[in-house]
């Protein structure tokens, strides 16, 4: 896939040589930790920098609506209804004053990230403008913050079997209740979530 902009060098790969841009990172039933206990994490880039990701499955008290007024955008006729009860995410404890949007790609918005045909993070206030006139992605998910490792710091966690990976599915991101994600995202692997609680408490 060609860089957007050919003017920014693209990051090269983590050193480890592991890529899980497009995967799934699963909190094991293990992980205890409050803000990623329970959690399905979508991972957007993994590179030299680090990991840049966003929980997928952790709705906070806000609505689209209410981030529409903070933002002050008014939402076209017609849209309000279909639009304004979906929740925003708690995308993970980055910049957790900041909206990022996870959406079926399509549309040009200033800061935005292609990392599948499927998927694009944008990170930009535009792709929720067009939201408001009508003229916006498909599929989205909204998320407050995000989740960041340092370079070796996931494969660090890794090592330590704090998640599982998966290959990401777009409908387990966009389609599926929220509170069915983690037993979707779990099941890409083929694994009974019964007896992964099981065995974590045996471990």
């Amino acid at each position: 896939m060609p860089p957007q902009d050919d003017t920014q060098a693209r990051p090269g790969p983590a050193p480890s040589g592991l890529n899980l841009a497009n995967h799934f990172l699963i909190a094991m039933p293990s992980i205890q930790d409050p803000i990623f206990g329970g959690t399905v994490v979508y991972v957007c880039e993994h590179n030299e920098k680090g990991v840049l990701g966003v929980v997928i499955n952790k709705p906070t008290d806000m609505t689209m609506d209410v981030l529409f007024d903070r933002i002050d955008l008014k939402l076209a006729e017609g849209l309000r209804s279909s639009v304004t009860e979906e929740p925003i995410m708690f995308g993970g404890p980055v910049q957790d004053d900041r909206g990022f949007v996870l959406h079926s790609p399509g549309g040009r918005y200033s800061s935005s990230l292609n990392v599948t045909d499927e998927v694009a993070f944008t990170t930009s206030i535009d792709v929720l403008e067009a939201v408001a006139s009508g003229a916006g992605p498909k599929r989205m998910l909204v998320s407050i913050g995000y989740a960041g490792w340092s370079p070796g710091q996931l494969e660090e966690e890794l090592s330590r079997n704090g998640w599982l990976t998966v290959g990401a599915d777009a409908r387990v991101l966009f389609e599926l209740p929220i509170e069915e994600r983690y037993t979707a995202a779990i099941k890409l692997l083929g694994i009974d979530p019964l007896m992964l609680a099981t065995e974590a408490g045996h471990a």
